[in-house]
């Protein structure tokens, strides 16, 4: 971020007594990877005001369009001012920050309004006292650090068993392709089409840029013909050469319910991280939990999955974590990715209710990551510890009853990862014949709009499904429905890249429908099924 050099700039050239006022994004507020940066001004200045603007539009789906942003950006504003004092002890105090929001449903020009009327002696700040991870705000009261990490870095990176201390070893984000629109496709043919004429386009400027006659070529413009990125550049700039690989392709779980046609390569995906550690070339199937990383703009969630996940599963502005049941060895084996540590904390606390009916069964390391899929999606605890979930990993608590945890969790499992052979719900469908389009030999109107007040989805200018339970709108995965996460995916839509919008734009709804119908019939099970589950999970005892 830009931004934090421009903090470090002006710190470093600020006077002992001195002030530094900006108006940057108000990410460093309260952002995850901004708690260094909390740390370090809190060390380095005496006193820090911040006029929080809000305006974020990715973080808060509520707000409509950038009306509510000083700026029109989606990007929330905020205006800082950092005092410097000679301290006339030696032994430092961090500084005293103080803090003042404006709320977040002000328009821009009530907000400019009031900066306008209000002088900065007259502003209502509160005194923010930061916690052990230097947050200014969102403070939490409660027992989160108790509870047994599900990751961690250091358990990750630790050697020897004796040094692991989380439930999960072995955790990676999702891929990273950078180039979506060339990796990715419904179908293994145009994806072939798209990933061999890269292929061909980038050897052709291999040999051109060796043709060269100074260094000054191998940076020269790479044009659009193809998407290019920093790793791509390098390789060229190595004259090394690509081959298409048709073992590659796999299939991707790219968005919630909705599987892609992926060329899982490492040399045309960006970053794969440890999923060869977890999903081989693609081709190993692997029960996952997948969870929103700390700097999730968006929702926190979670789903499973068996395939590879991408980085974006719920979009933009949110990382995925996928955080497997087994890790794979280099000798192609399978490890357990629950630690010996993890089984030894279930065993000992629930030691003294074996011999009490289900509970007599022998505690595995499978079901202890049933038990903590299901805690993840415990209404409870998500609300308790909602401020917690978008800073850090999860931590689970014991509940009670640790076989009825494990078997929901179980049963929501087998939903989200089977929902392709889960039951179809029985959702009326209605067809209209749309008469104009047929009389001028063109497809119906692709739409694919929801209307949850009315219960039913709009498939085209032909086409409609009705009955939808409302529970279904509920089930969210960030900022949408499961539902809607379907219907977002399947809409027609032109590409970006220039390349693919003129050559490979193929995509046509009306060569899906009948199985874009399919899965939101199965799909709505799915929610219907899961919303029972966390219902019951609600009225449990702890």
């Amino acid at each position: 971020d830009m931004y934090a050099r421009f903090f470090r700039w002006s710190s470093d050239r600020l006077s002992e007594n001195g002030v530094l006022a900006f108006v940057t994004n108000r990410s460093f507020i309260e952002s995850r990877t901004f708690d260094g940066f909390r740390k370090t001004v809190a060390q380095e200045f005496s006193d820090i005001y911040v006029v929080d603007l809000g305006g974020d539009v990715r973080a808060n789906p509520k707000l409509s369009g950038t009306k509510h942003n000083v700026f029109g950006i989606q990007t929330g504003v905020a205006i800082s001012f950092m005092v410097k004092r000679v301290s006339g002890t030696k032994d430092k105090k961090s500084a005293r920050v103080f803090y003042v929001r404006r709320p977040e449903m002000e328009t821009a020009e009530e907000k400019l309004g009031f900066l306008a009327s209000h002088p900065m002696r007259s502003l209502d700040f509160d005194e923010v006292q930061p916690d052990k991870n230097s947050n200014w705000v969102n403070l939490t009261n409660n027992d989160f650090d108790t509870l047994l990490p599900l990751a961690s870095k250091e358990t990750k990176a630790a050697k020897t068993a004796g040094k692991e201390r989380a439930i999960f070893k072995l955790f990676s984000l999702g891929v990273v392709t950078n180039r979506d629109e060339w990796v990715y496709d419904e179908q293994d043919q145009a994806l072939s089409a798209k990933v061999r004429f890269l292929v061909e386009t980038y050897n052709g400027d291999v040999s051109r840029h060796q043709a060269g006659t100074n260094a000054a070529n191998l940076h020269a413009d790479f044009g659009t013909a193809i998407k290019w990125t920093r790793a791509v550049k390098g390789d060229l700039n190595k004259g090394l050469r690509y081959t298409f690989d048709s073992t590659a392709t796999t299939e991707a779980c790219y968005r919630p319910f909705v599987k892609r046609r992926l060329y899982f390569h490492p040399k045309l995906n960006e970053m794969q991280y440890q999923l060869p550690s977890i999903f081989g070339r693609g081709d190993v199937k692997n029960s996952s939990i997948v969870i929103s990383d700390a700097t999730a703009q968006k929702p926190w969630m979670v789903c499973a999955v068996e395939q590879v996940p991408d980085l974006h599963f719920v979009g933009a502005a949110a990382g995925a974590v996928c955080i497997p049941l087994q890790r794979l060895t280099p000798d192609d084996g399978r490890a357990d990715n629950i630690t010996d540590w993890a089984l030894k904390q279930f065993s000992t606390h629930y030691a003294d209710e074996i011999g009490k009916g289900r509970a007599a069964r022998k505690i595995t390391k499978e079901a202890i990551f049933h038990y903590c899929y299901a805690v993840l999606h415990d209404p409870l605890y998500r609300e308790k510890y909602a401020q917690n979930l978008k800073r850090e990993f999860p931590r689970i608590p014991f509940y009670g009853d640790f076989w009825q945890w494990a078997e929901w969790g179980e049963a929501l499992m087998q939903l989200h990862i089977g929902y392709e052979q889960v039951a179809p719900f029985a959702l009326a469908r209605t067809d209209t014949p749309d008469e104009k389009a047929r009389a001028a030999g063109l497809q119906p109107k692709a739409m694919l709009r929801a209307d949850p007040a009315a219960g039913c989805i709009t498939l085209d200018s032909e086409t409609t499904l009705r009955g939808i339970p409302s529970e279904v709108w509920t089930y969210k995965l960030g900022n949408r429905s499961a539902l809607e996460w379907v219907l977002d995916q399947y809409k027609e839509r032109k590409p970006k890249d220039p390349t693919i919008r003129e050559k490979f734009d193929t995509y046509r709804f009306a060569d899906y429908k009948e199985k874009v119908i399919d899965l939101l019939r199965r799909v709505t099970t799915v929610s219907v099924e899961t919303v029972r589950i966390t219902d019951a999970m609600a009225k449990a005892t702890r």
